[in-house]
């Protein structure tokens, strides 16, 4: 078992410059022209692709890393560059996280490169849970799979929401009740592959941030898939479900492996954004002068910066132990995934707004890019799980109580 240590090796060192020297050198330039276009950079994805860095060898690498360093490191130097592009390159890495956490290794070595494609015929993938009227609580999913046994095929029927390649997307994951009295014991993850007839995607959404990635309902109307996309099996399905009934703990909920497995990524791209914004407002503190002095001498911006610092470092600590600890199997008896992603959204939001502070009015405008980053920083105290939410499940681990 790897031991924690904030001593990168000489690989894992190699990689963040690789990933880092790509953000510099093509996701920042670009990251302006794409939120405005609010369009998904297919030219950037297929750059990101040629390389190698938007690949399922690439992911594989990654997730196999014995640290479990790598995917965050990955994640907060993409972030660096810019939010909205860096989901886009590492947004199939959540539908691919479904598969995975969900899937018999059979299914993930069928479907995980599907999520990608090659560099030659680019492919996509999207993880779909949400609803209109189930965001946070996703016990209340209303999208049913029903099991046609003469066939055997599983029909689907429903709408997500807030879907991140939705609709465009090669490979949907979509998570939907099987037995409705169950809660969320009784949903299961199934594939819907490839131009499958009934998926479509419904209302694209315009967003505050993260512009240059794809957020959209999904709408699924009498689709079939075949027996085998049902992630983990009808038979472990079958099984889990009759425990769930005799009133057994069930650990197999099929949203909340999931995003157990990507919370410390999704931190590591908050971390990502909260950098740029705290080395871009340190530059020009540094530079800007005021009353004949730079105003970085002036404690009420030097402290700024500090507590900014602090916060960044902090924050990337609690990712990396979530990371270590999900890879080497440790058990999150705090809620340890859940607090680096809490942490690291909320510092996310704040160190862009000091960074705009900083600046004052150079920071509003678009001439700077901090007023970006501090637009693609709020969803970070949403999307996967709220703030609140992500409290309640650290409260509940620490106290043993069903805190609601």
């Amino acid at each position: 078992m790897s031991e924690f240590s904030m001593d990168l090796s000489e690989d894992q060192i190699q990689l963040q410059k690789w990933v880092h020297d790509f953000a510099e050198g093509v996701v920042r330039p670009a990251g302006s022209e794409w939120d405005e276009r609010e369009e998904t950079p297919w030219p950037i994805i297929q750059e990101a692709a040629k390389i190698g860095l938007y690949s399922f060898d690439f992911i594989t690498q990654c997730f196999m890393d014995e640290s479990g360093l790598l995917l965050p490191i990955a994640n907060e130097e993409l972030a660096w560059g810019d939010a909205g592009i860096g989901l886009s390159i590492f947004g199939s890495t959540l539908g691919l996280a479904g598969i995975a956490a969900n899937g018999t290794p059979e299914q993930l070595v069928e479907w995980g490169p599907q999520c990608f494609g090659t560099p030659e015929k680019v492919q996509l993938a999207a993880f779909a849970v949400s609803e209109p009227d189930a965001g946070s609580d996703v016990s209340s999913l209303r999208t049913r799979a029903v099991y046609d046994e003469a066939k055997d095929e599983w029909v689907l029927n429903g709408t997500k929401t807030w879907i991140t390649n939705g609709g465009i997307a090669d490979i949907h994951v979509v998570v939907a009740s099987v037995d409705p009295d169950l809660g969320s014991r009784g949903q299961a993850s199934f594939i819907v592959p490839p131009k499958t007839p009934g998926l479509s995607q419904g209302q694209k959404f315009k967003k505050m941030g993260i512009r240059a990635s794809h957020t959209a309902e999904v709408v699924l109307d009498d689709v079939r898939v075949p027996g085998h996309c049902l992630l983990g099996g009808k038979e472990k399905l079958d099984e889990r479900l009759a425990r769930a009934r005799e009133g057994q703990r069930s650990s197999g909920q099929a949203a909340m492996k999931t995003f157990e497995a990507s919370r410390p990524s999704v931190g590591a791209q908050a971390l990502g954004i909260a950098r740029a914004a705290y080395e871009y407002a340190l530059d020009y503190a540094k530079e800007r002068k005021a009353f004949g002095r730079a105003i970085i001498e002036n404690q009420a911006i030097a402290f700024k910066l500090a507590d900014m610092k602090t916060r960044i470092d902090a924050s990337r600590l609690l990712v990396w132990r979530a990371a270590w600890m999900g890879r080497t199997g440790k058990d999150f008896t705090s809620g340890e995934g859940s607090m680096s992603k809490l942490y690291a959204g909320e510092t996310a939001v704040y160190v862009t707004e000091e960074a705009i502070q900083i600046m004052g009015g150079y920071g509003y405008i678009r001439e700077h890019p901090v007023e970006r980053w501090h637009r693609d920083s709020k969803i970070y105290t949403i999307f996967e799980g709220t703030s609140e939410i992500q409290r309640l499940i650290v409260a509940r681990a620490i106290s043993g109580v069903h805190v609601n």
